[in-house]
């Protein structure tokens, strides 16, 4: 697979990843690559990035990725360049996940130079305020948020609006 992707300063946050070419529909990207360890494990390793992160006083970048029920990968590896790939709520790419790999692919033609995102897909429940989103898109809803619970978000800020009154 010839490398169709390159990283440079992003307007959406620090890095990004940026197609060197155009990008058919459907295409694997790039794989998301780092140390294969147990659930515990990347607990532990995404809790000491959130620390190392709070004591340098930046954003929290987080680079421990599901894998499955028992695994996660911790891309926190300097080979691994998806970690750079930033969230928008009105993404290019989706996360694949089969033979017990990370890919990220297309989910719609990618012009040369444009920035690489997805949506992370942080669940309601996960303290979704502390995920501020500035991907800038015409759908953003403010949150770095799964758009399975965008219905759940609307519901609880039209309530919340309505207490405020």
């Amino acid at each position: 697979m010839q490398k169709s992707w390159y990283k440079k300063k992003s307007t959406l946050h620090g890095s990004g990843l940026f197609a060197l070419k155009d990008i058919k529909k459907g295409e694997k990207v790039i794989q998301y690559i780092g140390d294969k360890v147990t659930k515990k494990e990347g607990d532990k390793r995404a809790e000491k990035q959130i620390k190392k992160a709070e004591k340098n006083k930046k954003n929290g970048m987080v680079y421990v990725f599901e894998l499955n029920k028992k695994y996660d990968i911790d891309g926190g590896v300097p080979s691994n360049y998806a970690r750079f790939i930033n969230h928008s709520c009105d993404p290019n790419c989706e996360v694949e996940i089969t033979n017990n790999e990370i890919w990220i692919s297309s989910i719609k033609k990618i012009k040369k130079y444009k920035e690489l995102t997805y949506n992370y897909g942080y669940p309601f429940e996960s303290d979704y305020e502390d995920h501020i989103c500035k991907c800038g898109s015409r759908k953003c809803v403010g949150y770095i948020l799964s758009d399975d619970d965008w219905p759940k978000l609307k519901k609880h800020e039209k309530k919340r609006k309505k207490n405020i009154k």
